[in-house]
């Protein structure tokens, strides 16, 4: 896997990943930025999110649940001194669809914190307290 990084001005930044998309990232004002796109550190809690994300909807499609939507909204503490790493993330789920069982919600966001997505264990074995939640919302 590969990605690009391109200097623009400021403290923006053009990434391009291997794959070949592209997304502005740059830093707030204060800092020497325009506000033009995600912090780095955004950045990297969206990819953790997507990517558990994609592993919730593999294992429920495996599964044949009838999702209709799923949505990953994250909060996250960041240590107060230099460097200001993550302390704390939580993701919590919103999974809609048609008959969901929640023991099938359930073991699909477990499976994706312990066992398939790589951001998210791999933030939690760099000493990140990383907690999940879901609920489920039925689509009828």
């Amino acid at each position: 896997m590969k990605a690009q990084i391109r200097w623009t001005e400021g403290r923006q930044f053009v990434t391009e990943s291997g794959s070949g998309h592209s997304v502005v990232i740059d830093g707030a004002p204060e800092h020497g930025g325009r506000n033009t796109g995600p912090r780095p550190m955004e950045m990297l809690l969206m990819g953790m999110g997507g990517c558990s994300a994609f592993d919730v909807l593999n294992i429920l499609d495996k599964a044949r649940a009838e999702a209709t939507d799923c949505v990953v909204n994250i909060n996250a503490e960041r240590a107060d001194a230099v460097p200001a790493v993550f302390t704390d993330i939580h993701l919590h789920f919103v999974v809609t669809g048609r008959g969901l069982k929640e023991s099938l919600v359930q073991r699909a966001v477990s499976l994706s914190a312990e066992k398939y997505c790589s951001a998210s264990i791999m933030l939690a074995n760099g000493g990140v307290n990383v907690s999940h939640s879901f609920e489920i919302v039925d689509a009828a």
